[in-house]
């Protein structure tokens, strides 16, 4: 996970628990609107004026320079993704079975040829064969498309196309252009093997689904709290980047720790902090991190060699606080990874589309509203989203305990089928469907 120090990411971490600015509801971060374009600078106005000689001399004036404008600003790209408002659960009982069944369709689709690429931008109002190339493309998958020949663009293919990029998380603009389009020439046979490697890993997945759970379904970027087999609440995230996969895991959810302190994991010590001091001594001190010895003492950061091995034996330890790396909240689900989910201070990255940044641990956008859920008083103490915020601007630690643990699970599905048949798509960023293809080989 990404700090706000420096370039600092948080990861694991041993949650001690201090404060951070309250939280955003959960609903998506629209982008930020981009700084107005400076204007550009004038070049100063340049007199030459000839030398006071008795006798007249050539005058070889020197060349102006102009002065170089500064480009503007490129605007943010348009926001092309959409968190889903499906009530239903990426995870339930029956995916790996709905998620099998829909790999054989799509195998079916593959063995007739698969379907027809579109390769061209088209919008509502648009007329020909590239027209009636897209009715069939999506009459692949939408058996509500009948007229498949017809090349004049009419009110049932906006829609058409709508249902598709719902499917696929996309916004909803019935339009096909950018990812809408590109998702639309993927071939089928890459559909079939992200659905049929979706399937295999959840082969075995046994988890154990209760009443209520968490989903992170790591391609779609998205946490789910299920509540009697819906969704109540669904967040953004952001994940484990492809050099660091936030892992498939099963875990509880056993505390909410409020203004957590962030232990820095060893690697992250070796590979990006030593480097740092190295360069600027300064660094740890200005990111309110503490060294500290095997005894819990704390050491100067000045009198360690940062470029020998011995330097990652230290502990170190950033304090709670508006900078601190987990953000004002922990969500504490022990695990073999040493993973969790937790608030961050750069909430200005979940307003991107690609939002796999971290090192491994899920960031939940309106953590607060999550930890709320978790503390509802049937599970554990309550203590509702106004409590948990002026506990966090106390700036008091604390470890809220929950005495029903709540099952969560991570999950990598790029390909996926709900129990109403609806089969549903997303990135494979980590590269593992492809490593299932090989295996099968």
């Amino acid at each position: 996970m990404l700090a706000t120090v420096a370039p600092l990411r948080a990861e694991t971490a041993t949650p001690e628990s201090a404060p951070a600015p309250a939280q955003s509801a959960p609903t998506p971060v629209a982008p930020p609107t981009p700084p107005p374009p400076a204007a550009p600078s004038e070049p100063a106005p340049v007199t030459s004026a000839p030398p006071v000689s008795a006798a007249p001399q050539a005058i070889n004036p020197a060349p102006v320079q102009a002065v170089a404008k500064k480009p503007k600003p490129k605007p943010a790209p348009p926001r092309e993704t959409a968190l889903s408002d499906d009530p239903t659960p990426a995870l339930q009982p029956q995916t790996f079975f709905t998620t099998s069944k829909a790999a054989d369709r799509y195998r079916q689709i593959v063995d007739l040829g698969g379907w027809p690429r579109v390769g061209v931008s088209l919008r509502p109002g648009a007329k020909g064969p590239a027209v009636s190339a897209l009715r069939r493309r999506l009459a692949a998958e939408d058996d509500s498309i009948v007229d498949t020949a017809k090349e004049k663009w009419d009110a049932d293919l906006t829609a058409a196309v709508k249902r598709f990029q719902y499917r696929l998380g996309l916004k909803q603009t019935g339009a096909v252009a950018g990812a809408t389009l590109r998702e639309l020439d993927v071939p089928a046979e890459t559909r079939f093997h992200q659905l049929e490697s979706t399937a295999q890993r959840l082969t075995a997945f046994d988890f154990a689904f209760g009443p209520r759970y968490i989903v992170v379904n790591i391609p779609s970027t998205a946490v789910d709290a299920v509540e009697d087999d819906r969704v109540v609440r669904r967040y953004a995230a952001i994940v484990g980047d492809p050099e660091h996969h936030s892992p498939e895991l099963q875990a509880k959810v056993v505390a909410v720790n409020i203004n957590p302190t962030w232990t820095v994991p060893v690697s992250i010590i070796k590979n990006e902090i030593a480097p740092k001091m190295l360069k600027d001594p300064s660094y740890l001190q200005r990111s309110h991190i503490r060294v500290l010895n095997a005894q819990r003492e704390e050491v100067d950061p000045r009198s360690i060699n940062w470029a020998s091995e011995r330097a990652a034996q230290y502990t170190l330890r950033q304090d709670s606080g508006a900078d601190n790396s987990l953000g004002s909240i922990r969500i504490s689900m022990p695990n073999s990874h040493s993973v969790y989910m937790h608030d961050t201070p750069s909430r200005n990255l979940f307003a991107n589309d690609y939002r796999f940044l971290s090192h491994g641990c899920v960031r939940v956008q309106g953590v607060v509203d999550l930890a709320a859920w978790l503390l509802d008083g049937e599970s554990s103490p309550q203590m509702s989203k106004d409590e948990i915020n002026a506990k966090i601007a106390s700036g008091e630690r604390e470890e809220v305990r929950l005495t029903q643990h709540v099952p969560v699970a991570w999950v990598y599905m790029t390909g996926w089928a709900s129990a109403d048949g609806l089969v549903h798509f997303r990135d494979d960023v980590y590269h593992l469907d492809e490593i299932s293809d090989v295996a099968e080989q």
